[in-house]
């Protein structure tokens, strides 16, 4: 990366999880962060300097990678990245745990700890967060986020757009539909309709 310009689209919480997954891949890599939100122009960012607006047709950026975590503005921001043909860059922190045999789309975060077993897919922009994991056969579809600490058993599906909270855990088999919302520490025991927001455990 470090002949390359990475364009980090987003200076919030989940940003420095992504920086400090790069850096410690690769502590050379040619960084700026750019934000939509103007109060932060100029702010210190991990030794950085935040830059507002996002600029997609600055001539030194290669790659991007949207380090947001709201699943609906990553999808907005990747979408509109695509558009001005610049390439996007997915960022795998180096202690995750990856079968050879997963697929891993375009644009993905997976952070430290993480697993991805066997025969896994994790779709487009998708966020695999710190711990998760993603037992075999699963299928993650795009721009969804799969928070700290959850556990997917074997087989499960989980709709694009979709968030699984904190410490959940889907049993084998189940279906989370699109946009749908697994509240922290949950426990999935039946599938869960597109949109719905479900907790507690069992899930309801």
């Amino acid at each position: 990366m470090q002949t390359r310009l990475l364009l980090i689209v987003g200076a919030g919480g989940h940003a420095k999880v992504v920086i400090d997954a790069i850096q410690a891949r690769d502590a050379g890599s040619r960084i700026t962060v750019q934000d939509a939100d103007s109060s932060l122009e100029g702010c210190d960012f991990l030794g950085m300097r935040i830059r507002t607006p996002i600029n997609w047709d600055e001539p030194e950026v290669s790659y991007f990678h949207i380090a947001i975590g709201d699943n609906n503005a990553r999808e907005r921001l990747f979408k509109e990245g695509i558009d001005h043909h610049r390439n996007v860059y997915a960022i795998i922190h180096p202690r995750a745990i990856i079968s050879t045999s997963a697929y891993l789309g375009a644009g993905i975060f997976v952070a430290a700890n993480a697993l991805i077993a066997p025969t896994a897919r994790i779709g487009d922009g998708t966020i695999i967060n710190h711990s998760a994991i993603v037992d075999h056969d699963c299928e993650v579809s795009d721009f969804a986020h799969i928070g700290p600490g959850c556990v997917l058993g074997g087989g499960v599906t989980v709709g694009r757009g979709s968030l699984v909270g904190a410490g959940a855990v889907v049993l084998p088999g189940h279906k989370i539909g699109d946009r749908a919302v697994i509240g922290a520490g949950a426990v999935v025991t039946k599938n869960v309709p597109e949109g719905a927001t479900v907790s507690g455990v069992p899930a309801r």
